[in-house]
């Protein structure tokens, strides 16, 4: 990596009072937390997972006074669990709780403490360590668990119970890639309250594989000859920093985090002509469902909402060791709460920086040789999190002609498993001696709260037929597009169709452009997949919002989470925006939320092993008709630089 950055510039300058959407601060989270830890019910060896902002009332609430919470705390030894609100402290008021809502216990997401916890229990339990080491495997220090909700496959007898299955990994040495050697067949199956082993299921003894598959500098060989690439903005960036409120080219929004989203963006909007329009009220990404599609017996069970189930908070990345952004950065911290009551907080969680974009438009005059070309750049706001062996990377993005994107980038280590010598994967590919990645997807539930100017939107479907009216269509060449307003949520399920030209529109509900239509802008969704699954199955039946790439939804506080508020062992049946669309609410003139999901089909190749180059998916918000031309005519020309020279008209492309 190359930088100049300095490492002193890297952090956020604070603002001189605190937003009221801002992330909770260490000093807020405690505050709150003292008051649930002396209530005598959670008893003396409580677990908690997450707490958060009540943002719906927050939004109103003037700068730097107490705000509203809500977090969940469990007593594994009473079996049960609460959602407690209350009110941070500040320096004028104490903090003070509000409500104690029961929670089904075993409900509640499972915290990194809890996960170790069960990785001791396992390595510690007597038939675990008879399977071992029928194995040949006679020190369980040199063994990973992977702690694996279970929602849907509880065994029979211990539905009751809050439970958690394991992967077991083999580990010569620390500094060893551990997911790359599995050890197939054995399945321990963990009581997260009491921490016993309550079920072993055992396979049959296949070889452990051979190969430990590092992947540092120097594992396979000396490192290839990279010429430097330097970043360099030597005025420094060209956005501005208040607290958590970024101002850059036309656009201003606030940075937000929470633990069960993780980066968060508020109140994203445009200045144009000297006048404030609003874009987004809020955006993230709202869950993540991850299926694997392998009957194996260590596989079948890999079924994961992984934000609701384990938190997007707590598992993102610090970016201070890495090479994750390059140039002028800018690096926010956030905290969290871990399982045990406590506030850690994440060095650089979140990245802010400029990134060149080629080309922004371009035009040569034919007849005068005369060329314009400005060029592109575009602000990112991103943050990693880290799920055990898959590094997922979500990169918010604005530009300058006024459009939002969102990407996803898919990279660590491929989830396998073991297979027998001589065997064919069916259901996978191999990868390694007697190693095989499953097939599988990642379903990524993006939360949109649309404000585009103002709060109250309309939901339009639009694709491209041809035209039907021969009138209109003399030559059998004419084209006309189809509009479909979405005005109730028995159609709030959409799907995508690229071969139609499908896209969507929100256009606003009180505004205008010049040619007399709503402005508004259009929502894109690329390559995404369907669920492979049969009817019926857990798989389907676990996370019904998979089966559309649209939900829409009136705003509702109370509707936070796509798959619902507790997804871990949840019923099989409908919660979250599948159950919410019973009510057929009116969508026409609402304070609307889009729902997209973002499918990854995949299928794994040997390239992607020992570690996977990054894959990506995404969605695309531009506008359409809220400008009334471009909007990016102002962006100056570029100065040309030596290697452009050659270019002759002074113009820089590339």
């Amino acid at each position: 990596m190359n930088s100049h950055v300095p490492i002193e510039r890297l952090d956020a300058p604070a603002s001189r009072t605190r937003h009221a959407l801002d992330p909770l601060t260490p000093a807020e989270i405690e505050s709150v937390i003292a008051l649930v830890r002396a209530d005598g019910r959670i008893g003396v060896t409580p677990r908690f997972w997450g707490i958060a902002l009540d943002e719906d009332v927050a939004r109103h609430l003037p700068a730097d006074a107490s705000r509203p919470v809500r977090l969940v705390v469990m007593n594994p030894l009473a079996h049960a669990a609460w959602e407690v609100t209350g009110w941070t402290a500040t320096a004028a008021d104490a903090a003070r709780l509000h409500s104690w809502t029961p929670v089904d216990a075993k409900r509640p997401g499972v915290s990194s403490e809890e996960a170790r916890a069960v990785g001791r229990a396992v390595r510690a339990d007597a038939g675990v360590l008879a399977a071992l080491a029928a194995r040949g495997i006679t020190d369980a220090a040199q063994v990973w668990v992977d702690p694996e909700s279970i929602t849907g496959f509880e065994p029979e007898g211990l539905t009751e119970r809050r439970l958690s299955w394991a992967t077991l990994w083999y580990v010569e040495n620390p500094e060893d890639n551990g997911y790359s050697r599995p050890i197939p067949g054995l399945v321990p199956i963990v009581d997260l309250e009491t921490l016993e082993v309550v079920k072993i299921e055992d396979h049959g003894v296949t070889p452990i594989p051979p190969e430990i598959g590092n992947y540092g500098s120097g594992a396979w060989g000396p490192d290839r000859e990279v010429s430097a690439l330097d970043i360099v903005q030597p005025n420094g960036p060209g956005f501005e920093i208040d607290g958590h409120r970024v101002s850059w080219q036309n656009w201003t929004f606030r940075i937000g985090f929470t633990h069960r989203e993780g980066l968060v963006l508020h109140d994203i909007a445009y200045t144009d002509a000297g006048k404030t329009r609003s874009v987004l009220r809020r955006a993230s990404i709202n869950e993540m469902y991850v299926p694997y599609l392998d009957p194996d017996p260590t596989a079948y069970r890999k079924n994961f909402f992984d934000w609701g189930e384990y938190g997007a908070g707590p598992l993102t990345s610090s970016l201070e060791l890495g090479c994750d952004c390059l140039g002028e950065i800018r690096y926010f911290d956030a905290h969290a709460l871990n399982g045990d009551g406590e506030v850690f907080t994440i060095k650089n969680a979140i990245c802010l920086h400029e990134e060149d974009d080629s080309v922004l438009w371009r035009h040569v005059n034919g007849r005068t040789r005369n060329s314009e070309v400005r060029r592109s750049r575009k602000l990112v706001i991103s943050a990693f999190a880290t799920v055990a062996n898959y590094d997922y990377g979500f990169y918010w993005t604005l530009h300058q002609d006024g459009a939002v994107e969102l990407e996803v980038k898919l990279t660590g280590i491929l989830s396998v498993s073991g297979i027998d010598d001589g065997h064919t994967a069916h259901h996978g590919r191999m990868v390694a001696p007697n190693v095989q990645a499953p097939i599988h997807q990642h379903y990524f539930g993006v939360r949109l709260d649309t404000a585009i100017d103002g709060e109250i939107n309309r939901l339009v479907e639009v694709y491209a037929e041809s035209e039907p009216d021969d009138s209109l269509n003399p030559w059998g060449n004419a084209c006309r597009m189809v509009e479909t307003p979405i005005l109730d949520e028995a159609n709030g399920g959409r799907r995508a169709d690229p071969s139609r030209a499908l896209h969507w529109r929100v256009e606003s509900e009180s505004t205008d452009n010049r040619f007399g239509d709503r402005t508004a802008y259009r929502l894109s969704i690329g390559d995404t997949t369907n669920l492979f699954v049969k009817p019926g199955s857990i798989v389907e039946r676990k996370a019904p919002f998979v089966a559309k790439h649209l939900w829409a939804t009136p705003y509702d506080p109370a509707e936070r989470f796509i798959a619902g508020e507790f997804p871990n062992q949840a019923p099989l049946e409908a919660e979250g925006v599948t159950a919410w669309q019973a009510a057929n609410r009116s969508l026409d003139g609402a304070k609307l939320v889009l729902w997209p999901v973002l499918g990854v089909h995949h299928y794994p190749r040997p390239e992607e092993w020992p570690i996977m180059p990054v894959a990506r998916i995404g969605l695309r918000l531009e506008p359409d008709g809220f400008f009334d031309r471009n909007p990016s005519l102002d962006v100056p020309a570029g100065v040309p630089v030596s290697h452009c020279a050659h270019h002759g008209d002074g113009k820089c492309d590339c």
